[in-house]
């Protein structure tokens, strides 16, 4: 949207958060949608819809203290919505006052909610008199306090019994924009300098990434359209560099990246070496996302669309001297820069996620020849999806060989400086890696 484009009204962009709001909770991602909502509106929709993702526990818990029986799903997303945005006092995106009168708004131009508009204002309004006194009764509701379903919160504990904290606090921060420059057209420190020059500072982050001092559009990004840039988490800029280690010296490596699309991983690959990448996904429509990648980047790759565990279907027989399996998981790793995964999941997600890991690890592993490299990673910060998943396999396979691994990333909590260090000590999601070698028999 540019500088001219006259902002819709606040009723409008309310109005359209409760609808993305409602679709999450009907199973849709995000990502869908948002796309739904109108171009102009978008931008301001879902840094609205992340807010309020980010505080729905607490916003669902005042909601139950305000109204005992839940109303119509319409009226309580909307209800919700508001609460989200107005229980920060000393965060509030808007006047308290101005807020309930365009909910109140939003709700009469809703079909079918026009005649719960009333009640709606009553409960914001009771809310703005016992604002301390709501809040207080539901500090006690662990999904109110951390904005993640109880499911959830019991796992981490069960999982990361000193940490769990820091991580629900970690995951309800905002993450940093970072960018990966492609060595192939420039270096960090000249990219750096162009930045600069645009008005963008940024600071380096390990061997050729960058962090934005404030995020912003990829347009802005010098040379972004002609592939000097691209935007990749620290965690997942690590996976490339730690496949390809202790292999430098074997001419054209033939390598496989299983679970490829949307490409930022078999990219970075190809911008490190000179290898030949077939890079897997089972959606044809994620694979063009790959093709527009690489394109962008000036790469090349075979991209194929299949089920990597079903290796008759695409395999040419020829083994592999690598192989990078970021696997499907819950993602619990990135829900900082995806707040709807969360209210997505459910618990009995976790174990059937793991049992695909566990059988494209088995399907994939014969394909590696031996003194090959196979490189699993999660973004996940639940051990079923990690540290317990390799423990099975390695059990189970004789030829594999732990070699020095990050194993479990877990997000910084910038805000408490007690919070634990792992071995990666910059700004990073959840993200879990294990690199094993294939020993000869």
């Amino acid at each position: 949207m540019s500088a001219n484009t006259p902002q819709p009204p606040l009723w409008r962009q309310l109005q359209a958060t409760a609808a993305v709001l409602q679709a999450i909770r009907h199973g849709q991602s995000g990502t869908a949608a948002l796309e739904a909502v109108a171009t102009p509106e978008r931008p301001g929709v879902q840094a609205l819809s992340f807010e309020v993702l980010r505080s729905l526990g607490r916003a669902q818990a005042l909601r139950r203290q305000l109204a005992a029986r839940t109303p119509p799903p319409a009226v309580d997303a909307l209800l919700c919505v508001a609460l989200a945005l107005l229980w920060r006092k000393d965060a509030a995106r808007y006047d308290a006052f101005t807020l309930v009168n365009q909910t109140v708004e939003a709700a009469k131009k809703t079909p079918g909610s026009k005649p719960q508009a009333a009640f709606i204002n009553a409960c914001l309004r009771r809310f703005l008199r016992e604002h301390d006194a709501l809040v207080t009764l539901t500090d006690a509701d662990l999904v109110a306090r951390w904005n993640h379903p109880a499911w959830w919160i019991a796992q981490l504990q069960a999982d990361w019994p000193g940490h769990w904290q820091s991580i629900l606090a970690a995951s309800d921060q905002p993450g940093p924009m970072v960018l990966r420059v492609n060595v192939r057209r420039t270096t960090p420190t000249a990219y750096l300098l162009r930045l600069r020059q645009a008005g963008l500072a940024a600071s380096p982050l390990g061997p050729s990434g960058l962090v934005l001092a404030t995020p912003c559009p990829v347009q802005q990004l010098p040379g972004f359209a002609d592939g000097w840039v691209s935007v990749q988490d620290g965690a997942a800029q690590l996976a490339a560099p730690l496949l390809l280690s202790g292999l430098a010296n074997r001419p054209r490596l033939r390598v496989l990246d299983a679970c490829a699309a949307p490409g930022g991983k078999t990219a970075h690959l190809l911008e490190l070496a000179d290898v030949a990448v077939t890079a897997l996904d089972l959606d044809p429509m994620r694979c063009q996302r790959i093709h527009q990648t690489l394109h962008r980047l000036g790469l090349q790759a075979n991209v194929v669309a299949a089920d990597a565990a079903d290796v008759a279907s695409w395999w040419d027989g020829e083994p592999f001297d690598a192989i990078l399996l970021d696997a499907p998981c819950s993602a619990s790793g990135i829900v900082r820069r995806h707040p709807d995964i969360r209210w997505l999941r459910r618990p009995t997600d976790i174990a059937q996620l793991a049992a695909t890991q566990a059988r494209l690890l088995t399907r994939l592993w014969p394909l590696l020849k031996d003194g090959g490299r196979l490189l699993y990673g999660t973004c996940s910060v639940f051990r079923a999806e990690g540290e317990q998943q390799l423990t099975a396999f390695l059990a189970g396979h004789a030829q594999a060989l732990m070699l020095p691994s990050p194993g479990h990333l877990l997000p910084p909590d910038n805000a408490d400086k007690s919070a634990p260090r792992d071995n990666h000590a910059d700004d990073h999601d959840g993200f879990y890696y294990a690199l094993l070698e294939k020993q000869a028999i």
